[in-house]
């Protein structure tokens, strides 16, 4: 895209700063008349574009003349760097000075390290800029003008996350006073209203039984407040759910409530699921269970959460079932918790029991110190211990591996040692090479999903206070997200091996947190490994692969190149949905220039949360799990409606967009109507 055409110039810019004189220069025009024209017509075409003129503008010191521009910046979508300055002959007085465009110029090219790995390449040689004349006054005055971008300029929803439209020293909000807000709708609701955006657009409330009686009872005022916090958030946003159980007495004992957000997110990133309920709350010592996943940048989402007043089998059961319903029906493939109580696991194989259950990484190691003593601090034996754990490919060599670590340290009769054997399967990745994970225990994933709600209230919070600091934290998981989504989408990621046409196609389809576990995992496969090819006959491949200077561990991986199917015997794709580095390095030796697209997951791509809402098949199986088709249909109507309705409200022409549609399809739908009523008179 030229921008020539739309340069914009004050009649008096043509002047040159000299540095050996100080009279001013005019630049000559051939045809004035015709250059006025032009200048008009340009000006006709911006206005026309909706873009607006600086040109002629004027301020009065440097600090208002950079605010213009970034201002002008933030409304069309792009951020803004000062640059070069010219002064009066003699003097450090500014006599012009310009502000471009964040992409203007280009980036010499630079070795990918920590710090710029996952960073966008933001230059791109973009020309917009506004160059600022001062006067003896101090005037500054905009000569020149060039609107024109060579690049995508941010969307309405996406300008917040400028650099140059961000206010410095601004303080975070807080939950300011929790009582208030437990009275009434506040600011703090509503901002957590707007990012919402999606959900199910259904409002539950329901009400089971409890048949264990409770030692301790929730005082009516604070059960009454939690209750009426939960009817504002459904009156504000439709898609709200929330659950309560009441006791025989019809005392009310367990909550339950996720947002239309987390809705989205379950759809989206709801493979797993995390249960932590190691926090308490410190009135009623209630537990807090919160249900957690990662989204496509590696980043915790929250799926929802609930107190509860006991630890019993009936509580978790009825807590599982209000979860599972909020998110219609479809359990996640794995569970994760951070508890080894019976209680849950007799409670998750009730209600969810296709799902694969497992221990976190965590909860083992948090036993462990309490109950292996002088054995924590032997590099050696926690090196045989997370072998056990994470590294071993198949239950013989986790036997082999768990049997010289108890002959090693004489463990043969260590009670908590062979209590753990006893749950193998619940936490050694040998048992689960067929359950996805999403990778959520790897070291380089950095967040951690144990304990995330530590620290987010005071001691004497109420219940409802709780809450409130609670949506604060989930709002503040969300706005982290948004700046990934927008750094993504700006741009592809710093690869390692610039010219390699995998590494490209993986930085167009994942997200930059994503790209750099696939490129360590090409890096070791090309760089790293050893391989020995026996062809099979036709397309078909056996490859054994050993990484070189980590240990005597072969992997097989089988090649179609026919059909670009692969299978490894390590299963890091089917656990973690990445191809591995022995998977990479064979389809590297068949010259494969980009990833088969059936091992590309959805979910780690930066089009995750695109496509959630289809039209219903009713010759899909998902139908039949719904009680009545109309209810199936207006349930995944609303809920696109409502998204659509979110995307389109931070722009009048996306707006206008949306309500031509909206009258298009009623008047398309009366008429079909009118048709089927005249069909049925006939008959």
């Amino acid at each position: 895209m030229e921008s020539s055409s739309y340069v914009i110039e004050d009649a008096g810019e043509g002047m040159q700063l000299d540095g050996s004189r100080d009279n001013r220069q005019e630049v000559e025009k051939e045809d004035g008349e015709e250059a006025e024209k032009e200048i008009e017509t340009s000006l006709v075409l911006i206005r026309r574009a909706g873009i607006n003129n600086l040109l002629g503008q004027v301020v009065n010191s440097e600090e208002e003349a950079y605010r213009l521009y970034c201002d002008y910046g933030h409304r069309m979508g792009f951020s803004v760097r000062k640059g070069k300055q010219n002064y009066f002959v003699g003097t450090r007085n500014i006599r012009t000075k310009d502000y471009y465009c964040s992409k203007e110029g280009v980036r010499y090219d630079e070795l990918p390290s920590d710090v710029n790995a996952c960073r966008p390449d933001y230059r791109t040689n973009c020309k917009a800029m506004v160059r600022f004349r001062v006067d003896e006054e101090g005037r500054w005055k905009v000569i020149r003008f060039v609107p024109e971008h060579n690049h995508e300029l941010a969307k309405p929803e996406e300008r917040h996350l400028l650099r140059s439209a961000r206010p410095v020293g601004t303080a975070k909000a807080g939950v300011g006073d929790p009582a208030a807000n437990a009275g009434t709708p506040t600011s703090n609701v509503q901002s957590s209203k707007g990012e919402e955006g999606t959900g199910a657009k259904k409002v539950e409330v329901k009400r089971g039984y409890a048949g264990v009686p409770k030692m301790t009872l929730i005082a009516t005022e604070d059960s009454e407040s939690l209750v009426g916090h939960f009817k504002r958030r459904a009156n504000e946003e439709g898609m709200f759910y929330w659950d309560v159980q009441v006791d025989l007495r019809g005392r009310m004992t367990n909550f339950f409530w996720r947002d239309g957000r987390s809705r989205d997110d379950y759809d989206c990133f709801g493979d797993v699921v995390v249960l932590d309920t190691s926090y308490r709350t410190s009135k009623y010592n209630m537990i807090c269970a919160s249900f957690l996943g990662v989204n496509h940048h590696w980043q915790n989402v929250m799926f929802g959460c609930a107190f509860l007043l006991d630890e019993t089998k009936a509580s978790f059961v009825w807590m599982f079932k209000s979860f599972l319903e909020s998110m219609g029906d479809r359990a996640p493939k794995s569970i994760f918790k951070t508890d080894q109580d019976q209680a849950i696991s007799e409670a998750i194989k009730e209600v969810f029991p296709n799902t694969s259950h497992r221990l976190c990484l965590w909860t083992i190691q948090k036993k462990a110190l309490a109950h292996l003593g002088t054995l924590n601090s032997s590099r050696t034996f926690q090196n045989l211990f997370m072998r056990c754990i994470q590294e071993c490919n198949s239950e013989t060599e986790f036997e082999e591996a768990w049997a010289k670590m108890l002959c090693k340290y004489n463990l043969q009769d260590h009670t908590w040692i062979n209590s753990l054997h006893k749950i193998r399967h619940k936490w050694s990745s040998a048992f689960n090479k067929d359950a996805f994970d999403g990778g959520i225990e790897l070291p380089q994933r950095g967040e951690s999903l144990n304990n995330v709600l530590n620290g987010i209230a005071d001691k004497s919070a109420s219940l409802t206070e709780f809450i409130l600091a609670f949506e604060k934290l989930v709002e503040d998981w969300r706005k982290n997200e948004a700046e990934e989504d927008y750094r993504s989408n700006r741009r592809e990621p710093l690869r390692a091996i610039k010219h390699s046409d995998i590494l490209r196609h993986a930085g167009q389809v994942y997200t930059h947190k994503l790209y750099k576990v696939f490129e360590n995992e090409f890096l070791d496969g090309c760089g790293a490994t050893s391989v020995e090819e026996t062809p099979c006959g036709g397309t078909l491949y056996r490859l054994e692969l050993k990484m070189q200077g980590r240990s005597s561990k072969v992997c097989i991986v089988v090649l179609d190149t026919s059909t670009m199917l692969v299978n490894c015997s390590c299963k890091k794709f089917e656990t973690m949905g990445v191809l591995c580095s022995h998977a990479l390095k064979a389809l590297n030796l068949k010259n494969a220039d980009r990833i088969p697209e059936r091992y590309i997951l959805k979910r780690w791509t930066k089009e995750a949360k695109k496509g959630l809402y289809k039209p219903i098949n009713e010759d899909e199986p998902s139908q039949e799990e719904c009680k009545e088709a109309e209810l199936a249909f207006c349930y995944h109507a609303m809920r696109y409606a409502y998204n659509l309705v979110m995307k389109s409200q931070w722009h009048e022409e996306s707006r206008k967009l949306l309500w031509d549609a909206l009258e298009s399809g009623e008047e398309s739908v009366e008429k079909f109507i009118e048709l089927q009523k005249l069909h049925a008179h006939f008959l």
